[in-house]
């Protein structure tokens, strides 16, 4: 996980282990009920899942969702994002909604701002596989290099940018506000289901937490 001052990485757990992080008051609702002050800035369920704007990757009508919280510049995310993708792949119901948060800095803010522009001409997929693909810290001039090298045609990618700067920077404050809101320190975090895992989890345990998510979700 990449946060402010200082990075840590969730270690491995056995699914003990696991299962008492996300049991210790890890759910959006159903496992604890925040106080009055946190309740005002927790963020309802529907805004988390379902924001209309948030791009979605894997099944798009999924049975359980996997929302993710992450900076393109972690290392992080980065080192997790093949491995999350095999798991959706495998898989074949998970809704996997993407919010960018750009903790680390102007330069993931314009990454994060250009890979939501390409998602008007139906690129957001790509621009994504290209920004959080690269093992060096992103730049601008590389940034503009990676999503012409994925086929996004930069010139409506600016030009979208530009008609729709209000819709963009709302979401990103949104996603910001949200992930405050859940108490979340760092990228990459995750709301499964209802389970908040604030860190990285093996493949082994995002399938399992899958797992225990559906079941939550057919006992209610």
């Amino acid at each position: 996980m990449t946060r402010s001052p200082s990075n840590t990485i969730l270690p491995a757990s056995s699914r003990r282990e696991l299962l008492s992080l996300l049991g210790a008051g890890a759910a959006l609702s159903v496992l604890s009920r925040p106080s009055r002050a946190q309740e005002a800035d927790e963020p309802d369920e529907a805004s988390v899942l379902r924001d209309p704007d948030a791009p979605v990757l894997g099944n798009m009508s999924g049975d359980i969702a996997i929302v993710e919280w992450f900076d393109y510049n972690c290392p992080y995310c980065r080192r997790l994002d093949p491995e999350l993708q095999q798991v959706v792949h495998d898989d074949g119901k998970v809704r996997w909604v993407m919010k960018e948060w750009p903790i680390l800095g102007p330069v993931s803010v314009t990454a994060a701002r250009m890979a939501l522009a390409c998602k008007y001409q139906d690129k957001y997929a790509k621009a994504h596989d290209a920004l959080i693909g690269v093992s060096s810290k992103l730049t601008e001039p590389r940034i503009d290099e990676l999503l012409a090298e994925a086929g996004i045609d930069m010139d409506r990618a600016r030009r979208d940018l530009s008609a729709n700067a209000k819709a963009i920077d709302a979401m990103l404050a949104r996603n910001d506000k949200q992930a405050r809101g859940l108490r979340f320190r760092g990228t990459p975090s995750f709301v499964v289901g209802k389970f908040r895992v604030p860190g990285v989890l093996t493949m082994a345990q995002f399938e399992q937490v899958i797992a225990d998510a559906r079941k939550a979700k057919a006992a209610n």
